[in-house]
């Protein structure tokens, strides 16, 4: 899971890399689909449940699951949030980052994309043998809620292993103490999703791009987080 979890690393990175005005989303595709074969990964997103591309990207109010396409034209000031998955050996890797375009950020779209990302390495800091899901939830809602942005309820992490999507599910919301423990040896996918307006989202007539029903900014970082003995290793760093 780490060789999987080291080539999403290194596709994000490249993806990165070639996010500027006037790039579109389906250029980010075509660059990450190269890279995973190059890499000898398998596109863990592709085909999954039908959704047609190896990337999700979505732009500004766009939450999750925006699909690539020729004619998404990024603009300075936008945001993209980039979720890339990969398959070694049966095993995945799943992880995301929210990318500025350009240089002309809006100071309130920065703080976004601070924040949530901030709210994610607070609860991987969480993540230790015997803490439950609701502390990792309690965390990422801790920080959010205290800038005043709002976590995502409609979707959620999971956990990962050879499946992309394993069993517990995990909130980026509830109460410290509560719910399953966590033991040495699970691995799971956080994924804090954060409006910068409400919380509630609807699902676009594609099916699968998920915007903020207020039409706000929206920013998603994920990290796939194996429990060990002595706490958190993060596989897609």
């Amino acid at each position: 899971m780490r060789r999987a979890g080291r080539v999403v690393r290194e596709v994000l990175e490249l993806v990165r890399s070639h996010v500027k005005p006037g790039a579109t989303t389906l250029d980010l595709e075509k660059v990450a689909e190269a890279r995973i074969a190059e890499l000898g990964a398998r596109p863990a997103f592709k085909g999954y449940h039908g959704f047609p591309c190896v990337l999700c990207t979505s732009v500004n109010s766009e939450v999750v699951h925006g699909i690539p396409s020729p004619k998404r034209v990024l603009k300075e000031g936008d945001i993209v949030s980039v979720d890339c998955g990969a398959i070694i050996d049966g095993f995945f890797g799943d992880a995301a980052i929210t990318v500025p375009v350009g240089e002309k950020i809006h100071p309130d779209t920065a703080r976004l994309l601070r924040v949530t990302e901030a709210s994610l390495q607070t609860a991987i800091a969480a993540v230790k043998p015997g803490a439950t899901l609701g502390d990792i939830g309690a965390a990422v809602q801790g920080v959010v809620e205290a800038e005043g942005f709002s976590v995502v309820r409609d979707f959620v992490g999971h956990g990962i292993g050879s499946h992309m999507h394993e069993d517990p599910q995990v909130p980026n919301f509830g109460e410290a103490g509560r719910g399953m423990k966590l033991r040495p040896g699970m691995v799971i996918a956080i994924e804090p999703m954060v409006n910068a307006g409400k919380p509630d989202v609807r699902v676009l007539k594609d099916g699968w791009t998920a915007v903020t029903d207020d039409g706000s900014m929206s920013a998603h970082f994920e990290h796939t987080v194996a429990v060990t003995a002595t706490g958190a290793t993060v596989l897609t760093e």
